[in-house]
């Protein structure tokens, strides 16, 4: 039974914390990371009412220190993805069921719990487990997650309130039902905010979820859903199991009542499953919603009128936070020749101050990339750069090193040929490639950003000349999801820039927003007639 028009009023941005010396954060935060450091976890699968343990286990690692176990967890294999199926399944019926206020309630608790005595834990899983800084941590696993819970409250009560208009005599409604069957959430290394908005978000709409992180993101993705049970969240209703991808899609895209698929990850993983749903559309019983956020080659253009402290701040901050391992990551920059000179300089030397090392030392600006086969492939771009006669030079770094981590500095590569491959292809890591254009053929720059990529997540346009920016922003219109002005093509922030991009960048649904939600609901109209008629016959039939 409802007894009123819950609505719940558009919330303000979690704050971020400065972890500056002497703050209480930073003291808190060290403590937390001394203890989970000094503990051996052993993380379970979380399906319906049980935690599942295999025995067949995988270690859990830090990126800087891969000697180092931080603990197992339990993998497993296609009867557990059979069985949180069941168990989503199972759920269904009474958490959709649930009165819209008390399932919201489950998430903001969860933000609360998050934004209190949690928050120094899942930001300290996310540094240990995926190797961020204490920052790039705060952003992410603190207030974004926070972010995207509260706010897609908010966004998910004006849905509701949203009602067709009615004649008179006939009311009519609409009822924003739940998809019919499960959602598949398949979730990235790279955002723990990622990680947790994707299975939340359909949920909240009253859907149930099978949830598979990726395996470099258990630490941080068990820490919350142990936040979500604590928070009040029913059995069955996200269901967390750690298996490899081909086993996972070989029994949700062959189940009936398979209903969607939250992702984010690859192009060519998001390609391949649109193929098998696509081919399998005669066994489920609905048309599945296929949402999906992939890669990136983002670019920064830079006009002759920039200044250039601000192209050095957006480049240095754009490509190299978080080790470059962004989807928005500023990957490609074009730089016109009146001011290459001065930007390589005062770049190459803010390059040289960056720190790398464990995520510990909190003056560490650069930390580990995710994993040994990321390195490997980074490397191999780098050491093609260095080749005679590869129509590239490195400017800055280069030095790959994973004796004890996985480390590779700050890149910049210089391309002569603006279709050199480290400027079309993603690469997911601390190397940026950038390529100087004559200064008069701005608009033709203009044309090879936009054709360069199949991608279109973010990009930049930095200029003082205002006519300047509105041809770019006019030019590039479908090159980017995401565009800034003046900018880092980084930094969404949840109710502010909505995020998502078209091309091979995705299906542009804008987590952050309602326009995501909207993709997790089903709408039933329903129109009443008071009183109703009693004869087929239209006035137009009678004649005199």
């Amino acid at each position: 039974m409802q007894y009123g028009d819950y609505y719940y009023p558009l919330p303000a941005n979690e704050p971020v914390l400065s972890y500056a010396p002497g703050s209480v954060e930073k003291k808190r935060l060290k403590e937390v990371l001394k203890e989970l450091k000094s503990s051996k976890i052993d993380v379970p699968m979380y399906i319906g009412n049980e935690e599942v343990r295999t025995g067949k286990l995988s270690d859990i690692r830090p990126p800087h220190e891969h000697q180092h176990s931080l603990g197992k967890f339990h993998a497993g294999e296609a009867k557990h993805v059979t069985k949180a199926i069941n168990a989503a399944l199972k759920a269904k019926d009474k958490w959709a069921a649930l009165s819209w206020e008390n399932r919201a309630n489950i998430f903001l608790k969860a933000a609360d719990l998050i934004a209190g005595k949690y928050r120094p834990y899942l930001n300290g899983t996310t540094m240990l487990g995926q190797s961020k800084n204490a920052f790039q941590a705060e952003i992410d696993s603190a207030c974004e997650i926070i972010d995207f819970l509260r706010f897609n409250v908010h966004y998910l009560s004006e849905i509701y309130r949203q009602q067709p208009i009615s004649s008179p005599g006939v009311n009519n409604r609409l009822e924003y039902r739940p998809l019919e069957g499960f959602v598949f959430a398949l979730t990235p290394f790279n955002f723990t905010a990622i990680g947790g908005n994707l299975p939340t978000s359909a949920a909240m709409c009253g859907n149930t979820v099978v949830w598979k992180c990726a395996n470099t993101q258990v630490f941080s993705a068990q820490m919350f859903m142990r936040i979500l049970k604590e928070a009040g969240l029913p059995d069955g209703v996200i269901n967390l199991v750690f298996v490899d991808g081909p086993t996972a899609g070989e029994v949700i895209f062959n189940h009936p009542d398979f209903a969607g698929i939250h992702f984010t990850g690859s192009t060519g993983v998001f390609n391949r499953m649109w193929e098998t749903i696509g081919k399998n559309m005669n066994l489920y019983k609905s048309y599945p919603r296929i949402v999906g956020e992939t890669g990136g080659k983002d670019f920064v253009i830079v006009h002759k009128s920039a200044d250039v402290d601000t192209v050095v701040a957006a480049l240095a901050r754009g490509a190299f936070e978080y080790q470059g391992q962004k989807c928005s990551a500023a990957s490609r920059a074009y730089i016109p020749s009146n001011i290459a000179a001065q930007v390589k300089k005062k770049l190459v030397d803010e390059i040289k101050t960056m720190k790398m090392g464990a995520v510990e030392d909190f003056t560490n600006f650069i930390n580990a990339v995710i994993d040994e086969k990321s390195f490997d492939k980074l490397e191999s771009y780098i050491k093609n750069a260095r080749k005679r006669n590869s129509g590239a030079k490195i400017w800055v770094g280069g030095h790959c090193d994973k004796s004890k981590g996985y480390f590779i500095e700050p890149t910049i590569i210089e391309a002569t040929d603006p279709k050199y491959i480290t400027m079309c292809e993603e690469l997911f890591g601390p190397v940026l490639t950038v390529y100087i254009y004559d200064e008069s053929k701005y608009e033709e720059t203009l044309k090879l950003v936009d054709s360069t990529s199949g991608y279109a997540l973010t990009g930049a346009v930095i200029a003082t000349d205002r006519q300047a920016i509105e041809t770019a922003v006019n030019k590039l219109r479908n090159a980017a999801g995401n565009f800034y002005i003046n900018d880092k093509p980084t930094g969404a922030v949840v109710g502010q820039q909505p995020f998502g991009g078209a091309r091979a960048s995705g299906t542009n649904d804008k987590a952050g927003s309602a326009l995501n939600l909207y993709r997790w609901l089903s709408a039933r109209t329903i129109k009443e007639t008071f009183v109703a008629a009693t004869d087929y016959r239209y006035p137009f039939l009678l004649e005199k």
